[in-house]
């Protein structure tokens, strides 16, 4: 069923216009764009019961503070502080003569536009929380984004768009989650924000994954990224990623098999090495890129999923992206300013690095891709291969025309990578596309080739083409 396209002011009027839609505003940081979208289309006095900006950091925190908390002002504690207080206050006011046949809601944000010296990252929080039915208890919509536009006044006007959207989706496009997602994009584009997180909870909204829509949030060309945390709950990149050091690999994971968590192991006790390595500020990432199966027309979020469950089950946060380059993944990772990234390869995908081919896009071509690849606190760890005649191919194999073994050379005298040396040979053998065509033929042989928590959780799950014949 296709949407009907309609503008800001179309979409401010018609809730405007409904009679049993009624609540208050309060933002802080982005001006009042939101409210006074309601203004402007007109009516606005069947909606808005009250307006507030308490811009100033005292009044913020008299309003929203419990005095003990951290005193974050653009954070999603904050956020959340806001609703709770704007909707008790009121329910509480108006209860008694409304509640009858109002459906109350409160729209908060707590966003930092750019500043004069436009320096500082441009990010906010924003929410609704809402009753579908009068008298009944409130759902709630929670979205972390990123402002890209270079101009104060051009990001109030985008926030403004947005939460006309988020507050005409809450109402009218609740039971169908991709199209309120969707729909958040309506009259905006993805080179003015990013939605980094959403997050949809109630009564009448038990029945949303939120993992599925934070899939759909890349798919959707909505974000670049999104990650679940090592329980699978959805986390704001910025939040979970500041200022840490990240082991980062890179893999489809489809399945994860013993010479993967080799990897993970191996890399892990390098890391550890470092003189200042702390394990209360480290974290390991597993990345799944979506770009190559977008670009073949073939995508199931679910897939993707179950793949969160099984790396999460082995203790891995895990983070979806649409990045194809190495680059673009490094340059995603290191704006969360990061103690220290490393990136785990294996010996054949490092090599694919120095092909040209891959950076015909940019100006500078690859030396610009390396400049971005490799910034100061950033390292490759490179994991060997087997070699026909069973020795390890390492880089010192590695056959690079003339034109960009200097880079190779550069990379070595600058200790931009380290190769791991202490792998089981045992396990290099095994890859996962060998695993998954075992598991299509029916070949038990493939339950060898992965830990016995991944075997389990393949045939439980019946992923990956499983089903009961494996079983004969």
């Amino acid at each position: 069923m296709n949407r009907k396209n309609l503008t800001t002011q179309q979409k401010a009027l018609a809730i405007n216009l409904d009679p049993t839609i009624y609540g208050s505003f309060a933002e802080i940081g982005g001006g009042q764009e939101v409210s006074r979208s309601f203004f402007q289309a007109g009516g606005a006095s069947g909606t808005v019961a009250k307006t507030i900006s308490a811009y100033d950091k005292r009044y913020s925190d008299t309003l929203y503070s419990d005095g003990n908390s951290e005193k974050r002002y653009v954070s999603q504690e904050r956020l959340g502080r806001m609703l709770d207080c704007e909707f008790n206050e009121l329910v509480g006011v108006l209860n008694e003569t409304l509640s009858h046949r109002s459906r109350f809601f409160v729209f908060a944000n707590t966003v930092s536009t750019i500043n004069y010296k436009k320096d500082n990252i441009s990010h906010g929080w924003i929410g609704l929380r809402f009753q579908l039915n009068p008298g009944n208890l409130p759902n709630n919509v929670i979205l972390h984004i990123k402002l890209h536009e270079n101009d104060n006044l051009l990001q109030q006007n985008t926030l403004g768009i947005l939460g006309v959207n988020l507050i005409y989706a809450g109402f009218y496009l609740w039971q169908r989650p991709n199209a309120f997602l969707q729909s958040l994009f309506d009259n905006l584009s993805s080179d003015r924000l990013d939605i980094t997180m959403i997050n949809m909870e109630g009564p009448e909204l038990g029945y949303v994954d939120n993992r599925l829509l934070s899939v759909q949030l890349v798919k959707n060309g909505m974000t670049s990224a999104t990650i679940f945390d090592r329980h699978g709950c959805v986390k704001d990149p910025a939040d979970m990623l500041y200022k840490k050091n990240v082991l980062a690999f890179r893999g489809s994971f489809r399945p994860i098999t013993y010479a993967g968590i080799d990897m993970l192991k191996t890399s892990y006790g390098i890391f550890k090495r470092d003189e200042d390595y702390d394990k209360n500020n480290t974290l390991s990432l597993c990345e799944i890129t979506l770009n190559n199966l977008l670009d073949e027309g073939s995508f199931d979020e679910r897939d993707f999923l179950d793949r969160v469950d099984l790396l999460n089950g082995i203790g891995q946060n895990v983070m979806i992206s649409n990045f194809r380059e190495f680059y673009k993944l490094v340059d995603f990772l290191t704006q969360f300013r990061l103690n220290k990234l490393r990136i785990v390869v294996g010996i054949l995908t490092f090599n694919k690095i120095f092909e040209e081919k891959y950076y015909l896009h940019l100006k500078g071509g690859i030396m610009e891709a390396f400049g971005k690849l490799f910034p100061e606190n950033v390292k490759m760890y490179i994991y060997p291969s087997l070699a026909k005649d069973g020795t390890l191919q390492t880089v010192a194999e590695m056959q690079l025309p003339d034109k960009t073994k200097f880079l190779l050379n550069h990379l070595h005298e600058n200790h931009n990578f380290i190769e791991i040396s202490s792998v089981n040979k045992k396990r290099l053998h095994i890859f996962s596309q060998d695993v998954l065509e075992k598991i299509r033929q029916h070949d038990p042989a493939w339950k060898e080739m992965v830990p016995r928590y991944v075997s389990e959780f393949i045939v439980s799950k019946r992923l990956f083409g499983y089903h009961e014949k494996n079983d004969q």
